[in-house]
Order: structure tokens, then sequence, then C-alpha cells
């Protein structure tokens, strides 16, 4: 934000500032709501996901971080009683409008989840039943190959393609389902808690493969654990969570903006205090 007693105009700046980063927002939020039942779960989020870079949303259970996450790719469609108002847009589509599909929003925009879910396939068929079923007319065998490479996983699974996927560690079940992703040539990787059931090697390998990722995919990535936060993110965007009616809970943004800046200058007095780990 540009501050009030610089010399050029306040407002014309600002409204530049906003115009680049729309230009180069790949996902954008306006007042979103999300609903179970009549229950709100995640109130007025208005926010933007820059291009190629690591996004993190951080917060304490309950705040809604997943729950937006599944916005951006729709998974939330599958819930029932789950209802969205306000608007979520990938590049100018509003991703809720009537004559968009979802199956196709899945693809452009991929989903890696907190527990790794390989399907119950050969390696080799974990990265190309999908790509298959999708229409992939190019060579399966260069997708798979260029799949498995792009998630550090090809030198360790070359030689044992047609063993089932559910035989590798979880650190490389998690790789694979990441691979399984990228074979659909999404724009966007969605991941949730992906490191929380790895070990610290594992972790540190999926998180080494983020940066490189980055330069091609842009990454949302859902996590409780504050180093992971700092380590990966290029930005950090904040949630909280406070009581409605009734006793229920329901989810808000606090703070978005860099990493560096959530950690080590927050304007908000909450995301300071859950930061430093006062609470979480």
């Amino acid at each position: 934000m540009v501050s009030q007693n610089q010399t050029a105009s306040p407002k014309t700046k600002t409204n530049a500032q906003a115009n680049q980063q729309t230009d180069q927002a790949v996902l954008r939020t306006e007042k979103l709501k999300v609903f179970y039942g009549d229950k709100v779960a995640l109130k007025d989020v208005s926010m933007e996901i820059p291009k190629n870079q690591i996004t993190a949303f951080i917060g304490p259970s309950g705040c809604g971080k997943s729950t937006l996450l599944r916005c951006f790719n729709r998974l939330n469609d599958l819930i029932e009683g789950c209802r969205v108002e306000g608007k979520v847009f990938y590049r100018d589509k509003e991703l809720y409008a009537a004559k968009i599909d979802p199956v196709e929003v899945r693809r452009r925009i991929g989903m890696v989840f907190q527990k790794p879910n390989p399907f119950p396939k050969s390696i080799y068929e974990n990265i190309a039943y999908g790509a298959r079923i999708n229409g992939h007319k190019d060579n399966l065998d260069e997708l798979v190959e260029k799949s498995l490479q792009q998630c550090a996983l090809w030198d360790e699974v070359k030689d044992k393609l047609k063993e089932n996927g559910l035989s590798l560690s979880g650190g490389q079940q998690q790789r694979l389902c990441l691979a399984r992703a990228i074979s659909l040539a999404p724009e966007v990787i969605l991941m949730d808690e992906p490191t929380s059931s790895l070990d610290p090697i594992s972790s540190q390998t999926v998180e080494e493969l983020l940066q490189q990722l980055k330069e091609k995919y842009t990454i949302v990535i859902v996590t409780h654990n504050m180093q992971q936060a700092r380590r990966v993110s290029d930005f950090t965007a904040f949630f909280n969570a406070e009581a409605a009616e009734k006793g229920n809970r329901f989810g808000y943004l606090v703070e978005h903006k860099e990493t560096k800046a959530i950690f080590d200058d927050p304007q908000e007095e909450s995301t300071k205090d859950y930061v430093s780990g006062h609470f979480g």
C-alpha cells in the first residue's frame, strides 16, 4: 500500500498496483463465503494467488484453510450441504458460473492431499491412467517418465514401473501423487498438509521439490508447520476463527502478504501471536 504522505498520487499508485497484481493473479476470490448446511465455515475472503509463486495458508484448526483450498478446484461440490457464495476466479473465468465444468477445473487445478493416496495400480498406471481417460494422445511412456522426473522419483522407480504404487514408501507415494497431478498438465497445484504424515527426510525432499516446481506451476499449500511455511512459501495468508451464533465457529482471512512480512512484521496482533507461538 502506498503511504498517504508520498508526493505521488496515492490513489493512482494504488490502482496501478492493484491492476498489476490482478494481471499476475492466477486465482482470485471476492467476498467468498462457504456454508455447511446453515453454518458459515468461511466468511468474506477476498484475496489473490500470484502466478509461479508458493502461497501458504496458515492458521489454527477450524479456520477454513482446507475449505478455501477446496473452493479453488470445486471439490467442495462433492460435500453434501456445502454451499459457496461470492466469487472465485481462475484467470478471467468465474469458477462457479453455470457453464463451467468442474471436471475440467480439477484438471487445470490439481490437488495433492494430506495422506498419500496412490491408485491401487502399478506405478506406471498411476500416471498413465488419468492422462489416458483425459484424452492424452501423445506417447504415454514419455509422459510417465517426464512426470516422475519432475517429481524426483524417476531414478528410484524406473526399474519397477509395473509394481503397485502402494508398495512405495510414504514419501515416494506422495511424490507419485504429485507426479499424477502434474501428468494432467495443470497450471495450479493445491496441496493440503502434504508432508504432515511424512518423516523429516521425506518432508525435506518434498519441500525442495516445491522450489523447483514453482518455475512451472502456481502452488498453494495448507500447513500447520510454521517453519515449513517460512521455508517454502513466497506469500503467506493467515486465517483465524471466531465464534458465531449458537457457538459455531467460522474462519476469516486476517492478513495476506509476502512471507517475510507475515513472520517478521505482521500488522495484526493475532497474526503476531500466532506466528510467535502464543496460540495455535
